[in-house]
């Protein structure tokens, strides 16, 4: 392991890279790799959006109704096309995350149907308050790099992602990554986002928010984020793409071949992206299933490996990570819940997760704890700290 430290003339300050662990070789990512390309164009994928669907046909790719199959050239061309670096600032215009190599930066997760009050110790169903509660806390911790909406308010019948935005532009002014429910708020949510920095022209030279699309199978892609991508592409927004597979359901059973199937989805959302716009910025989570518990059919948040699976294969591609840390599947604020928190947060630290999202996160996401999260900023806290590693120079040393 070692620490690289990385000057960023734009800030005049430096960051320090992870010290790091490899979870596979560059020979076995490339054998994900080329496992994930046979998949896209022997077995192909469904689109429901024909706008995605023509624009793949125009590009050479084998298109039969909505079942697309795509060429490995044409994935090979999106990954030398997409920005192996985004920058991403806050509302005062200050670069604060930089997306690259393996610098890790942190943040919650969105859209908790419960709360785990922590005045009462009560779970219950949130509310438009706990969002507004959530984002302030997560605004005051200094280790929170970057702000979700935490909170899915009950009370909220329509439009609660523009709720959600507002209330997240009003009280931080951290790095934004947001969700959209359907095609209808997206729209007015991202012009939410430009009308803060003064302008969609601000917004692209300086993007302070972050698109959040998450397909449930990488092998059907609907119409709603397939047209979501494609309109953040054409505003060069940065967007997440991270389609979901889950072992043994809708993919291999195998750890490797549910990589390589959900490697293959998140190249889709990659290829497309570029296609619209080439340099596009998108954020992937490559190689990264769901594990199942077959006996309950829930899918467990505080493993090993289930939010970290497959960074490596994103450093392979010298593209920005997205990844899971913070989460636990216990219910309660206990051993339990501490313990998988730090581990999650610590594994996906070491194989250098750009985004570390879900901090919060309890009963596999079902439920969200403040409580949690003020612990967690501690926890990131000394993992900084473990990661940092030393400068050796005359003033250090103090001769």
């Amino acid at each position: 392991m070692s620490t690289r430290r990385i000057y960023h003339p734009e800030t005049n300050v430096s960051t320090y890279s992870a010290p790091y662990h490899r979870e596979m070789t560059d020979e076995q990512c490339r054998l994900i790799h080329d496992a994930s390309l046979e998949i896209l164009e022997r077995t192909g994928v469904r689109l429901y959006y024909q706008p995605a669907i023509d624009l793949l046909k125009k590009a050479g790719c084998f298109v039969d109704g909505n079942h697309v199959r795509i060429p490995p050239r044409l994935v090979e061309w999106a990954l030398r096309t997409a920005p192996s670096r985004i920058m991403i600032y806050d509302r005062f215009g200050n670069p604060v995350m930089p997306l690259e190599g393996r610098i890790c930066t942190y943040g919650v997760g969105s859209d908790c149907p419960n709360i785990l009050d922590h005045r009462t110790g009560e779970r219950r169903k949130a509310k438009l308050q706990d969002v507004v509660d959530g984002i302030r806390v997560a605004d005051a911790m200094p280790n929170v790099d970057f702000i979700m909406s935490m909170f899915l308010p009950s009370d909220v019948s329509v439009a609660a992602d523009v709720r959600q935005m507002e209330i997240m532009l009003t009280y931080s002014a951290k790095p934004i990554c947001f969700v959209t429910y359907g095609w209808e708020g997206t729209p007015e949510v991202i012009k939410m986002a430009e009308v803060a920095v003064g302008g969609a022209d601000n917004l692209r030279a300086l993007p302070t928010a972050i698109l959040y699309l998450n397909p449930t199978d990488a092998f059907r892609h609907d119409e709603g984020s397939l047209r979501k991508l494609m309109y953040a592409a054409e505003k060069h927004l940065p967007t997440v793409y991270l389609p979901d597979v889950q072992r043994g359901l809708t993919a291999p059973m195998t750890y490797e071949g549910a990589m390589a199937c959900s490697n293959a989805g998140g190249l889709v959302g990659l290829v497309i992206a570029q296609l619209v716009s080439e340099g596009a910025p998108i954020i992937l989570s490559t190689a990264r299933p769901s594990f199942v518990d077959m006996r309950t059919m829930i899918m467990p948040y505080g493993t090993g490996t289930g939010g970290v699976s497959g960074i490596e294969l994103n450093h392979y591609y010298n593209l920005p990570a997205f990844s899971t840390g913070g989460a636990t599947d216990s219910k309660l604020l206990d051993e339990q819940a501490i313990f998988e928190a730090t581990m999650t947060l610590y594994g996906a630290t070491l194989r250098g997760g750009n985004m570390i999202h879900d901090m919060g996160y309890m009963e596999s996401g079902l439920t969200g704890s403040l409580e949690l999260l003020v612990i967690e900023d501690e926890i990131v806290s000394w993992i900084k700290a473990t990661m940092k590693g030393v400068e050796i120079n005359e003033e250090t040393l103090a001769l």
